[in-house]
């Protein structure tokens, strides 16, 4: 499948204390050194990496799948400390799915929510979006907390709704509409 063009040659993004910018093979091991991290992928659905090798397949697929992708970089350290995406667009319907990752260092110090509402904020003025959703599994109780935090609506639990790591997890939506922000 090639990558839809509306994907490709994204602005970086700027919040108060994080560039967001394309993500590039070039930022291995810093992606290595936080996606190494069991914790890290313990909701996720790829494992946590293995190897400076996984991380350059992880950055590759990442960057070359239809995702809308950006690094996320600690201004204060040029440092990247995790990766942000769109993805599962229609943009025939102008909705859209919002997910990030962050290096644990980084957690519980509203990181999560300056890059969920980086994107959302992107996603609604860059291609008129209508709609966007998250999604995160039942335990993640933490990403759920971050997307209420930026003003997403509770809509239910996706019952056995995605295969990751040997089995089937229940998803919780939410999502946020173009005229609520």
């Amino acid at each position: 499948m090639r990558k839809d063009p509306r994907l490709k040659d994204l602005p970086p993004i700027e919040t108060a204390r994080l560039l967001l910018r394309a993500l590039k093979l070039s930022d291995a091991a810093d992606t290595f050194e936080y996606a190494s991290d069991p914790a890290v992928t313990k909701y996720t659905f790829w494992y946590h990496h293995k190897s400076m090798q996984d991380s350059k397949a992880f950055i590759s697929w990442l960057i070359n799948d239809n995702f809308a992708c950006w690094g996320v970089i600690h201004k204060e350290n040029d440092k990247v400390i995790g990766a942000t995406f769109l993805h599962s667009f229609d943009f025939k319907n102008r909705r859209a799915e919002v997910a990030f990752n962050l290096a644990r260092k980084y957690w519980g110090h509203g990181y999560g929510t300056e890059v969920a509402q980086a994107l959302i904020s992107f996603g609604f003025e860059y291609w008129a979006l209508n709609r966007i959703e998250g999604t995160c599994m039942v335990e993640n109780v933490a990403s759920a907390r971050v997307m209420e935090k930026v003003g997403m609506t509770f809509e239910g639990v996706l019952r056995k709704h995605s295969y990751a790591k040997g089995q089937f997890h229940d998803m919780k939506l939410y999502s946020i509409l173009r005229n609520e922000v």
